[in-house]
């Protein structure tokens, strides 16, 4: 205590009160707010275990976040994007007509099978049963030619599907050239060879029944009104067409 007491009456805290206080007053608000005040050696920490769950919680956090990331889908391009990128423009080298024949067997095959054409009998198509199948069905890889158009340089071209949009067919010729032909105003014509049918013929020698014990018949033949094919090939498959008289044709 009497250290206390020495140390208090060398306070400078203790003599700046006594001039502004009675000494009383001056020691007891001394010892109150300086000897007995409780001096904190370091800050009050968190418990180390709160640390640990607040970490984990961020690291499930960023993990989740990351998962939704994966998950999202990445932004469409737009069609300014797809028109800069040439999405849709096939490449030069790629524009060979023997590159896509093999996509026009696929696609006669595919008619064969909207029109219920089958190998074991004689087919039977009429306009009334095929013409809504026909205008609903995917045309690339048919092979068209132009027999009726207001372009006068135009009727007689004949080729591939390659790209059929709203208003166009673009067409690979034998020449290997691209050539774009408006639907409007053009009359395409396309053929659908039919598959050979067995003969049942009895009669005759050996070597005729063997020349004739495969019958191939004529290929089917359509006409396509292309102002009245002016959809695209999606659009197409779930629309319902209306016969109409053509005028200008």
């Amino acid at each position: 205590m009497e250290n206390i007491s020495v140390e208090a009456s060398k306070h400078i805290a203790k003599d700046l009160l006594s001039k502004a206080h009675p000494p009383d007053v001056a020691s007891t608000i001394f010892t109150e707010k300086v000897v007995h005040k409780s001096l904190f050696l370091r800050p009050t920490s968190p418990d180390p275990k709160s640390q640990d769950a607040r970490a984990q919680r961020r690291v499930q956090r960023l993990r989740k976040e990351e998962r939704r990331k994966r998950r999202q889908k990445p932004k469409p391009l737009s069609a300014r994007e797809k028109r800069m990128n040439n999405i849709y423009e096939i490449p030069k080298e790629q524009q060979k007509y023997a590159i896509y024949v093999p996509l026009h067997n696929m696609w006669v095959q595919y008619m064969w099978e909207v029109l219920g054409i089958e190998e074991d009998r004689k087919p039977f198509v009429t306009a009334q049963g095929a013409g809504s199948k026909l205008v609903s069905a995917d045309y690339h890889g048919a092979e068209l030619t132009v027999v009726r158009s207001r372009c006068a340089g135009m009727v007689g071209l004949k080729g591939i599907v390659v790209k059929d949009t709203k208003f166009t067919f673009q067409i690979i010729t034998a020449r290997n050239q691209l050539r774009t032909i408006p639907k409007k105003h053009t009359v395409f014509r396309f053929e659908i060879p039919q598959p050979s049918q067995p003969s049942n013929d009895k009669v005759g020698t050996v070597s005729e029944k063997q020349n004739s014990d495969n019958t191939q018949l004529s290929a089917l033949q359509f006409e396509l009104y292309g102002s009245q094919f002016e959809h695209r090939a999606t659009d197409r498959a779930t629309k319902k067409f209306k016969q109409r008289y053509m005028p200008d044709l």
